[in-house]
């Protein structure tokens, strides 16, 4: 199955309340003759696909420009989930064109302004990156649709994992990523381990970068550590030579840059021609965890984390396919492996979404329409416990946060070797180790 285009036709209607009384009086039936379950309650409007047509679903993720290694990834993903689901009660699902977020407040503004007037979408898998998702997912929950992404870790789009609401979360936003919380104290905790009583922090101020250095902050202070400064660096900026001799001015024992790529590529290649780092313990996290940084001989000896992608035997209960068989198709598709980190939970996020949109949906007895409940896909969502996936089992909390979570750092020892790092792993902790 390949993309097609927005223009895609599908009937689109909000079912007023008079009709919703009687279909809740008259449950609606598949045959005709017998009653056909489905969750929901019509509160946030019913979406009407007729026969011929299309269920309209959608992928925003970053597919242009320096992070396109990340959308590549998760679109490849992504294709394979829905040709591996197939038809949801006698339909086909259509994703449309891609959109890009471009890992940008204003692309994922952009993206969600497109999708909302289109009107018929069900539900949106994406976005890549938390920047977007903050500007994206109140526009798209506020439509009634649901946003699950594969690939947003900041803990401001979910919750503190304490109970407390994250200043971006709403109600229809959910992840199958883990959430930074659990990051930050890994890496906080790994230093700390490691003999680094010092650390400096960089971030670009966007609220994944932002999240984890304060995650990281504060757990390293919390373990006894002292952290000598948080800089900001401008994502645009190429020369980065004035932040690191303010931070060389401290002497830290270890330098935590959790920002993304050129920008981590211009830190660590500028760095190298700087004395006061020859030292410094080096660590990044999911962001740089691409064949981009990790290619630079420059990166070489730097600790990245990212989520645990040694799926081994996992298989995807619905789908039946196994992560093997997932790597397989990667190679024959594009000749090689993935090249972003979050594939596994792209391909698990879509099945979810068409999971949720079959558990939410009928067929009409009187014209074969499908329809489908946009209150029933949140419901689904909302209760889903102990579902095996390729990433692990997964279950959603009150917040949507729904990923196995277990969080993993990479010694980077080889650029010449990418492979070799992926499967070097010398910290593993999940969310029953907090």
């Amino acid at each position: 199955m390949r993309f097609r285009p927005f223009d895609t036709p599908v009937i689109f209607r909000l079912v007023g309340i008079p009709l919703l009384v009687l279909l809740l009086a008259a449950p609606a039936c598949s045959t005709g003759t017998e009653a056909e379950p489905y969750l929901g309650d019509g509160s946030l409007g019913l979406i009407e696909v007729l026969n011929g047509r299309q269920i309209q679903v959608r992928a925003f993720y970053t597919n242009g420009g320096d992070l396109s290694l990340f959308g590549n990834s998760a679109e490849q993903a992504i294709v394979f989930a829905i040709e591996d689901y197939g038809l949801i009660k006698g339909r086909e699902v259509n994703l449309g064109a891609a959109l890009d977020d471009t890992c940008t407040s204003e692309g994922g503004l952009a993206g969600a302004q497109v999708i909302v007037a289109q009107g018929d979408v069900a539900g949106v898998i994406g976005t890549n990156c938390s920047i977007a998702a903050a500007e994206a997912s109140p526009l798209l929950t506020q439509a009634g649709m649901v946003l699950i992404s594969p690939g947003n870790t900041a803990p401001s789009l979910t919750s503190d994992l304490a109970g407390n609401e994250g200043i971006d979360h709403f109600p229809g936003y959910y992840r199958t990523a883990h959430n930074d919380l659990i990051q930050g104290e890994s890496v906080a905790d790994f230093l700390y381990g490691e003999g680094a009583m010092t650390a400096a922090v960089v971030h670009d101020g966007g609220p994944y970068t932002m999240g984890l250095a304060t995650a990281f902050s504060n757990a390293f202070a919390e373990t006894g550590g002292t952290i000598t400064g948080i800089w900001e660096v401008d994502r645009e900026d190429e020369d980065l030579v004035p932040v690191l001799t303010e931070i060389a001015a401290g002497e830290p024992e270890a330098l935590f840059f959790p920002i993304f790529w050129p920008t981590g590529g211009f830190l660590v290649k500028q760095a190298a021609d700087m004395p006061a780092f020859s030292e410094t313990v080096y660590a990044t996290a999911d962001g740089l965890l691409n064949d981009d940084f990790l290619s630079l001989p420059q990166s070489e000896g730097t600790y990245v984390s990212g989520p645990d992608s040694r799926f081994g035997s996992n298989t995807n209960q619905t789908t039946g396919q196994s992560a093997a068989g997932l790597m397989a198709r990667f190679e024959e598709a594009t000749g090689g492996s993935p090249t972003g980190t979050y594939w596994g939970h792209a391909y698990d996020a879509t099945v979810l979404l068409l999971d949720a949109i079959s558990a939410a949906s009928y067929v009409r007895a009187d014209d074969g329409a499908l329809v489908i409940d946009r209150a029933g896909i949140r419901e689904y969502l909302n209760n889903l416990s102990g579902f095996q996936g390729v990433t692990g089992v997964l279950s959603c909390d009150e917040f949507g946060d729904c990923g196995a979570s277990r969080v993993v750092i990479h010694e980077h020892l080889d650029s010449t070797d990418i492979e070799a790092t992926r499967q070097s792993v010398v910290y593993e902790v999940g969310p029953d180790d907090r």
